[in-house]
Parts: structure tokens; C-alpha cells; sequence
């Protein structure tokens, strides 16, 4: 008879069961070893819109025998998956991110030898409590091979910080902290290069309150960088004033309540249901 597992959180584990594949028992100290520290990263991406599912990926090497992933500040249990084929890694779904699954994320696995050493940090962040930045490219988005460029996230919501996702790659995001500018936006400038032709160049930001920096604003629209073999010509040049201009009026997503603020200050979290289920599957 198969077993269902479900996990309710809210702000912590209250109830579990288990699933083929899956152990979730009580915390207990993992002594670091001296394997190699494994891999870990998030699909579709580290940024998730609000109760949209991720996965937690952790790779080690062929012969680890199980996983372990936690949720640092959390006094949950561990979550304990066996390894898929070919037996190097393991993945942790979440069906419904919120801002009780957000944080951050470590991983283990166990061989032979005994336990590996942590993992790298992983931040997982929810998205969509806030109206989207804007994203353009200085001096225009248009560049030879080789040179380089800066990217300009800004807002007029007055956020504390800036994330930069580059898209197609699991290296965590670029943050830095807003500067205000004197149109009266907070802004950032992510300095990217040398760009390459034989790579996709394609980013979107998001912004941030330092009170709350794992809950952010919707994702900006789409900004793919045109790397060509030669000077291009005849591209007027791109200032901030100029796309301050044209971001006066940003589009407001409706997935959230919370876009509905009318003060930018005091940004509050949208009501999310009591349960917020993690789905963990060993296929």
C-alpha cells in the first residue's frame, strides 16, 4: 500500500508522514566530513513567484547512498531522499513556495566513507509582492564581442536592494544595495562583462526591502544583450533619465494581494493559506 506524504508548514513543520524513498525524522548534528562538499542549486531558478513549486537539487559523487537538505534558523526535521539514477544526486520539490519555504538552503550526502562536507549555501527567494523594476543597458544593449556593459535596475518603490538573474545559469544572482537617484528612484548598476557572442546574455531583476530580503517584487520584463562581431551603428545611446521616462507608469501584476499597496514604506505580505504542502517524490 503506498504511503503520501504531506509536510504542512507554517513557520514550521506541524505534521509529516512518508514516502517511498523519503525519511523526514528528527534533527540531528551532521559532523562535517572530509568527502567532497556536493552541489546545489534550484529549478526553474532561486527566484520563484509566490506558490509556484521549485525544486532543491543536490549532486554528489556516484557512490553517496542518501541526501540531506535543511533550511538554516529552521528547527524542522531534515529532509532525507535516496539518490536517482546514476546515484549521484537527489532532488527535494516544493509543490507552493511562500514566504515560510523561502531561505536558506544546505545540503549533505552520506557514502561509505560517512558524510560530506556542507554544500554552499542556496537562497531561495519568493517573487511577486511588489510592482517590477525596470532593467535597461548602458550605454545601449547592443555591443561588440568582448566588451562590456552595465545594467541599470531601478524603481520608483524606494527598494532597500537589487537581485540580477542572468538566465540559463544555476551561480547565484547578483545583489547589491539601491542608491537613490535624483529623479527620486532607487537604483542599482551591475557592472556585466566581457560579453561573448557564444553565450546568451539575458537578465531580469527584482527588488527588495533589507526587512525582508528573501520576499521580493515581481520580475522585471526581459533584457537580452545583442552581441555582434563589430561596431554596431546608428544605436542612439540609453541614459537612465531617458529610461526614467519611460517607466513612470509601471504595469502592476495582480497574482498577489499584496500588489495592491497604496504606500510603498510599509510593505506588507499577502495572506497565505495556513497550509503550504512540500511534495517530495524520490522519481
Amino acid at each position: 500500500m503506498g504511503m503520501r506524504a504531506l509536510l504542512r508548514i507554517h513557520g514550521q513543520i506541524s505534521h509529516r508522514d512518508f514516502l517511498p524513498g523519503l525519511s523526514v525524522g528528527p534533527r540531528t548534528q551532521v559532523q562535517a566530513g572530509t568527502l567532497p562538499k556536493p552541489s546545489i542549486w534550484a529549478e526553474p531558478s532561486s527566484m520563484i513567484l509566490w506558490r509556484s513549486p521549485v525544486t532543491i537539487w543536490c549532486q554528489g559523487t556516484l557512490k553517496a547512498q542518501e541526501f540531506r537538505v535543511d533550511r538554516e534558523g529552521s528547527t524542522a526535521p531534515w529532509y532525507t531522499m535516496k539518490p536517482l539514477e546514476p546515484g549521484d544526486k537527489a532532488k527535494f520539490p516544493i509543490t507552493h513556495m511562500t514566504e515560510h519555504t523561502a531561505g536558506r538552503y544546505r545540503c549533505y550526502y552520506q557514502s561509505p566513507a560517512g558524510w560530506s562536507e556542507s554544500s554552499d549555501p542556496l537562497e531561495l527567494v519568493v517573487t511577486g509582492f511588489y510592482r517590477k523594476p525596470y532593467l535597461s543597458a548602458l550605454p545601449r544593449p547592443v555591443m561588440t564581442s568582448g566588451g562590456n556593459v552595465t545594467l541599470l535596475c531601478g524603481s520608483q518603490e524606494g527598494f532597500s536592494r537589487f537581485i540580477l538573474t542572468k538566465e540559463g545559469e544555476h551561480s547565484p544572482p547578483w545583489t547589491l544595495d539601491s542608491q537613490q537617484h535624483r529623479s527620486g528612484d532607487s537604483q542599482a548598476l551591475f557592472p556585466v562583462g566581457p560579453v561573448t557572442s557564444s553565450h546568451k546574455w539575458t537578465f531580469t531583476c527584482y527588488g527588495c526591502y533589507r526587512n525582508s530580503p528573501q520576499t521580493c517584487s515581481h520580475p522585471s520584463d526581459v533584457l537580452e544583450l545583442l552581441v555582434t562581431g563589430k561596431e554596431p551603428a546608428g544605436l542612439e545611446q540609453l541614459t537612465p533619465s531617458v529610461h526614467h521616462k519611460t517607466s513612470q507608469t509601471p504595469r502592476v501584476e495582480q497574482l498577489t494581494p499584496s500588489a495592491r499597496h497604496k504606500t510603498r514604506q510599509t510593505p506588507r505580505v499577502p495572506p497565505t493559506p495556513r497550509t503550504t504542502q512540500w511534495g517530495i517524490s524520490s522519481g
